[in-house]
């Protein structure tokens, strides 16, 4: 277990921070900036789980994604290959939390109808929550996808998981719609008043 006993520490006033191993990198690194947006994907997961109680049966599967993105950043903050005799192995993102993911998106788009447009994000308090979730998820899968082109040694299934994430946030959304607005479509070239002659 972690124990953070001082919440400052000075060490990064010069702009750098530390990883779970190797050299300290700039704060603006690219693996800082990926799990970075992971955390921040975290945080509106859990401003999403203000409005949960609108559809209580999603909040105990937000509150478990909260904790894989925990697990998901420290597999970010722990680049290169365990050594041989390392205490013990590095936390990693696992095929299992990404399968779990699947499950979820199975079960809650089963009675969803099927779609015929684009959806905005809109509706309900909780849908735009999630939207907004989600959109910050796909922001950090893309910051993942150039860490893994920059350092091919960066675990694979960080964006799987990732990839997976923003499909099951994008379904609850809809699900949050289903019972009291509805989806919210996209109408292409939907200008109204504005192409008819005044």
């Amino acid at each position: 277990m972690v124990k953070l006993n001082a919440i400052y520490t000075r060490t990064g006033d010069k702009g750098t921070t530390g990883l779970v191993r190797g050299p300290r990198r700039a704060k603006h690194d690219l693996r800082i900036e990926a799990y970075g947006s992971v955390d921040e994907a975290n945080a509106f997961i859990g401003n999403a789980r203000l409005a949960a109680p609108a559809l209580p049966e999603i909040d105990p599967v937000l509150a478990r994604i909260q904790n894989d993105l925990f697990d998901l950043g420290s597999d970010l903050a722990t680049p290169g290959a365990d050594q041989a005799d390392a205490p013990y192995p590095s936390l990693r993102i696992r095929p299992v939390q990404t399968d779990w993911l699947e499950q979820q998106i199975d079960l809650f788009n089963a009675d969803l109808a099927p779609l015929k447009s684009f959806v905005l994000p809109g509706g309900t308090p909780l849908a735009v929550a999630l939207h907004l979730a989600r959109t910050v998820t796909r922001r950090a899968e893309r910051l993942v996808s150039a860490l893994q082109e920059a350092e091919p040694e960066t675990s694979p299934e960080t964006l799987r998981y990732l990839n997976r994430l923003s499909d099951l946030l994008f379904v609850l959304a809809r699900l949050a719609n289903a019972g009291q607005t509805g989806d919210v479509l996209w109408v292409p070239g939907n200008y109204g008043d504005l192409d008819k002659p005044e």
